[in-house]
């Protein structure tokens, strides 16, 4: 008498009924699961490329920024960057320390002269400046011409009065001459430290 047939699997030590299968799928293939990070998955899944990014801009070449990003240079500190020499200021700005000192040389240089001399050689410090540093540097020569043409009138006013000193008259010149040219100096040295160019009152123009 024969036995009836065996369902598969049964009666075998060890073998069990295969599971079932997702449809679709080749029985020897595993269901596809989400892959983790550098791990692909099944054909097509994930996307070639990388997924996009959240706001869906195309993602960057190489994953390096794209060309000009950031600028050459770095970005310009807020409100832009600084105009105009290191010591801008309406009137003249100085392109570096040097121009400054210079112009400063010009203005307390003329007031020490008038103090120096007793107020006839106030000119030779705007001069020295002019002739040391003006052919360099415009600024500096705008300064020393501007300290040196008032100088050079209250120089002159100076020396008539010592020329008159022996009359009464004489002495107000000079003391004129010395009060005015010193104190205007001092002035229009203050202004030039802060980038400024002084217009000197009582002045005339004998040098351009």
């Amino acid at each position: 008498m024969t036995e009836p047939p065996r369902p598969p699997g049964s009666g075998d030590p060890g073998n069990y009924p295969p599971e079932p299968t997702s449809p679709g799928l080749p029985p020897s293939a595993e269901p596809p699961t989400a892959p983790l990070s550098g791990a692909p998955g099944p054909a097509g899944y994930p996307p070639a490329g990388g997924y996009p990014p959240p706001t869906g801009d195309p993602p960057p070449s190489g994953g390096y920024p794209p060309a000009g990003y950031p600028p050459p240079g770095g970005y310009p500190p807020p409100g832009g960057y600084p105009t105009g020499g290191a010591y801008g200021g309406p009137g003249g700005g100085y392109a570096n320390n040097e121009d400054k000192t210079w112009a400063l040389v010009a203005h307390f240089g003329g007031a020490a002269g008038m103090i120096i001399s007793g107020g006839v050689l106030g000119w030779i410090g705007p001069l020295v400046a002019m002739l040391a540093r003006g052919s360099q540097s415009p600024t500096v020569r705008a300064h020393a011409v501007a300290a040196l043409n008032f100088q050079l009138i209250w120089s002159i006013v100076g020396l008539v009065g010592w020329v008159l000193s022996c009359i009464l008259i004489g002495f107000i010149g000079v003391a004129a001459a010395l009060i005015l040219g010193a104190v205007f100096g001092i002035i229009a040295g203050i202004k030039a430290n802060e980038g400024q160019l002084y217009r000197y009152p009582l002045s005339a123009s004998f040098i351009k």
